[in-house]
């Protein structure tokens, strides 16, 4: 029997995840890789991620040798030029890195940004590909001129293994230079970014190519020569098709050291509002519908970094009791407003105010606060943060009506009930399931023919663990503290 599996690539590691066809889960493989971070200039080597992803797909290979299509997902944005050897000629900028934010005004300035915005559904920043890659062109321009091909982490690893440069549409979005009505590159929007469209990979809708590997490459890892690899896009879409989110009014909460909240909608939307805040507009895999991302830089970061910094007594009790410290602060919590503030801005800020000064604030502590208080107000207030994205997206028509939960931030009751509760919408936690690799798992198994279609698929992978309904009366006593949570931003920001 075929098994499927997902490769996710993230930043600082990657992993692969195997499935039986029945869905069961069969092993996972994981390797991390080194970031470089200095002062405005945020790194990765394609080599390292390239060693990284080989070494995990052999050892994959060797504990399922079964394994039959593989999707794959990865973080976006960064890019890896190729020499015509298929050589890195310089590492990756992260969207993190500072480099281009010049060239992205001087690419506004010259095609205007509601132009921009129209043609590739992203506002434009610094942080997409395109503006790192003027910037290369300008400052390093013997490396550019070597270049023969320019890839981002999906296509990179799917063209090592197969030979084929092929990208889905929702990672395409990520370059700033995709457009999003003709589903293709945009030759003006290259033009006047001064960057050759034709080194660039072959645009294709999530899972709708399936690219065998090469029989040397199969031999050198270990994996059967019948092995397909299916691209399956953006990680934040990747983790849509795996947690069952397919039709319009629904929408996945990945609840993990990002918060980030993907709602599927139809139609491109005509509101202003979804630009002005930072929302990207992105193809998705069923035909005429779109996601988009609505997130917190620190969602479960928050949190850790309390616990890390401010629950030493607790971590130690939790030692000596043989429970989690989330327990153990979760254990006897009011269930009720802390009525605390917490703007979770600790890493900048992203929608709605993409904001990479902002800095974090907690307002309104008391001495009868408690430690536990403390952690429930890290919780509310990324809450708080999804809340006024909620906001946003509703004023451009785009309205949820129910969270499929995912990620580690899912297994907290607390946690689940609490935006149930704040958000006013039913939460359906699928517990700490890696939702990017089952989506890719689905996408492949798909494209494989082992499903006749991504319901079918999403039957087979998905469980969901439990539903919270929300409740009228902690809704209203939250809308109290978040009116005036809605003022904490433009508060903080001029003293900061």
């Amino acid at each position: 029997m075929m098994a499927l599996g997902g490769l996710d690539i993230g930043s600082t590691g990657c992993k692969v995840t195997v499935y039986g066809e029945d869905g069961r889960y069969l092993y996972r493989s994981y390797r991390d890789y080194p970031v470089s971070r200095n002062v405005g200039e945020h790194e990765v080597r394609a080599e390292d991620i390239r060693q990284g992803v080989f070494e995990a797909l052999r050892d994959a290979a060797l504990h399922c040798p079964q394994l039959g299509a593989l999707g794959v997902t990865s973080f976006g944005e960064s890019c890896v030029l190729l020499d015509e050897e298929d050589q890195p000629l310089r590492p990756l900028m992260l969207y993190t890195d500072l480099r281009g934010s010049r060239e992205c005004g001087e690419l506004t300035e010259r095609l205007g940004k509601e132009y921009l915005e129209q043609v590739t559904g992203t506002a434009p920043h610094s942080m997409y590909s395109l503006p790192k890659l003027m910037w290369i062109r300008k400052h390093c321009p013997q490396e550019y001129g070597r270049t023969k091909r320019i890839l981002m982490m999906e296509d990179y690893i799917i063209y090592l293994l197969t030979g084929q440069a092929v990208i889905d549409y929702s990672l395409a979005v990520r370059s700033m230079a995709f457009d999003i009505r003709k589903l293709a590159w945009s030759r003006e929007i290259f033009e006047a970014a001064g960057i050759a469209p034709g080194l660039f990979s072959e645009p294709v809708l999530s899972g709708s190519r399936a690219c065998r590997i090469l029989p040397d490459r199969a031999e050198e890892l270990g994996l059967s020569e019948e092995l397909l690899l299916v691209p399956t896009g953006h990680d934040q879409v990747a983790a849509a098709i795996g947690s069952g989110v397919f039709q319009t009014g629904q929408a996945v909460d990945g609840a993990g050291t990002v918060e980030c909240i993907t709602p599927v909608f139809s139609g491109i939307p005509a509101d202003r509002r979804i630009y002005d805040g930072g929302y990207a507009v992105v193809p998705y895999v069923t035909p005429g519908n779109y996601v988009t991302y609505a997130f917190s830089f620190t969602g479960g970061a928050l949190v850790s970094w309390f616990i890390e910094n401010c629950a030493g007594a607790e971590k130690a009790l939790a030692r000596e009791r043989g429970k989690s410290v989330y327990e153990i602060l979760e254990e006897g919590m009011k269930d009720e407003p802390t009525g605390i503030l917490v703007l979770p801005h600790f890493a900048g800020a992203a929608t709605p105010h993409m904001d990479e000064g902002a800095t974090g604030a907690i307002v309104g502590l008391k001495v009868s606060h408690s430690t536990v208080d403390l952690y429930r107000a890290m919780m509310e207030g990324v809450v708080y943060e999804m809340m006024l994205n909620m906001e946003y997206l509703r004023a451009a028509g785009i309205c949820p009506g129910k969270l499929r939960a995912t990620g580690g931030g899912a297994a907290s009751r607390v946690w689940m009930q609490m935006k149930a509760d704040m958000l006013n919408v039913p939460v359906v936690s699928l517990g700490s399931a890696e939702a990017g690799a089952a989506g890719c798992a689905m996408t492949a198994g798909v494209a494989a023919g082992v499903f006749a279609g991504l319901e079918e698929a999403a039957s087979a992978l998905i469980t969901e663990k439990e539903i919270y309904l929300p409740r009228p009366a902690m809704h209203e006593a939250y809308e109290a503290h978040y009116r005036r949570y809605r003022k904490l931003y433009e508060a903080v920001r001029p003293l900061m």
